[in-house]
C-alpha cells in the first residue's frame, strides 16, 4: 500500500472518525428532490441515471431500484451492489461490482477508535453525505450493539463511510465515478421507499476454501477471532441459500442472530461484468 502524506492521513482520519449528521427524514418521493439541491448529486444523476437504468434492466433487476443490498469483501477488495429482481419473488441479482481502490488495516473486525480497521459485520446505510470531503459518501451504521459490546468500554470509533477518492483509514473508498453510481442507486431506492439499505462487510468470501484456510491460519492463536468469524457465517450463507438479504440483528451480547428465518427462493443470478 502506498504511504500517505501526513496531510492526507489527517484528512482521511477526519472523514472516517468525525460523526456526521444524517439528513432529515423524508417521505417517499421527497428524498430525491432534497438530494438534487446539491450540485454533486445533480451532476451524478445526469451522468449515471440512464446508464444505471440500462444496467439494472439488463441484469433482470427492478427499476427504479428496489430492495438494494450492498456487500463488501476486504481480502478481495470489492464492493457489490445487489437489487431485487424485476419479477417479485425471484432471487436478488448482482448489478455491479466496484473495486475497492485502497485497503486499511488487516482482516478482522474494528474494535477501537483509531485502530485503522474496516469493520466486519452486518450494517445498513446510516446517512447520505452529498458534500463529503471525498466527493460523495454513504454512512455505515458502525458501531452496532455487537460492536459496542466488543469495544469493552473503550471508544469504538464512528462515521465509517463508503466514499469516493482513493485514501482511507478505516473506510471503503471506491473512487469518485463508482461512488456516484452507488450513491445514485441508493438515493433512488430511498426515494422509492426503501428505508433501510443493508451493508454486509466480510473479511473474504466465507464459503470459499482459500478464505476458510486464511481465516483458520489468522485465528489459530485467537479463539476470540475464530468465534467472531464463525458468527458471520449464518448471515453470509442465508443470502446464498435464499437469494434474499437476511434480517440480521446485532445483539448486546456481541453476537449476530437471524430474525426471522430466511425464506426459500430460487438460486442466485449474477449479472455479467
Amino acid at each position: 500500500m502506498p504511504r500517505l502524506s501526513p496531510v492526507v492521513t489527517v484528512l482521511a482520519a477526519l472523514v472516517c472518525s468525525v460523526p456526521l449528521i444524517p439528513p432529515a427524514e423524508a417521505q417517499a418521493g421527497e428524498f430525491l428532490q432534497r438530494q438534487r439541491r446539491y450540485p454533486r448529486v445533480e451532476a451524478a444523476l445526469e451522468r449515471h441515471e440512464d446508464a444505471l437504468a440500462d444496467r439494472f434492466r439488463a441484469a433482470g433487476a427492478a427499476w427504479p431500484p428496489r430492495d438494494l443490498f450492498i456487500r463488501s469483501f476486504k481480502a478481495e477488495a470489492v464492493t457489490e451492489l445487489w437489487a431485487a429482481a424485476e419479477r417479485r419473488g425471484d432471487p436478488h441479482v448482482l448489478v455491479r461490482t466496484f473495486p475497492v481502490c485502497q485497503n486499511s488495516g488487516v482482516l478482522g473486525p474494528k474494535r477501537r477508535q483509531g485502530d485503522g480497521q474496516v469493520p466486519e459485520g452486518f450494517y445498513r446505510v446510516s446517512l447520505f453525505n452529498p458534500q463529503s470531503s471525498y466527493h460523495l459518501s454513504l454512512g455505515v451504521s458502525y458501531p452496532n450493539a455487537a460492536d459496542r459490546h466488543h469495544s469493552a468500554g473503550q471508544p469504538p470509533g464512528s462515521a465509517i463511510m463508503i466514499h469516493g477518492d482513493c485514501v482511507t483509514i478505516g473506510c471503503i473508498p471506491l473512487r469518485d465515478g463508482p461512488i456516484e453510481e452507488l450513491y445514485v442507486a441508493a438515493v433512488l431506492a430511498r426515494d422509492a421507499g426503501q428505508r433501510d439499505i443493508p451493508i454486509h462487510i466480510f473479511p473474504c468470501r466465507l464459503d470459499e476454501p482459500t478464505c476458510q484456510a486464511r481465516l483458520a491460519a489468522d485465528s489459530a492463536a485467537r479463539p476470540d477471532l475464530a468465534a467472531f468469524w464463525d458468527g458471520l457465517v449464518p448471515g453470509y450463507l442465508a443470502f446464498l441459500q435464499t437469494g434474499a438479504p437476511p434480517r440480521v440483528v446485532a445483539s448486546k451480547d456481541g453476537t449476530y442472530k437471524l430474525e426471522p428465518p430466511p425464506r426459500e427462493r430460487r438460486p442466485l443470478v449474477a449479472a455479467d461484468e
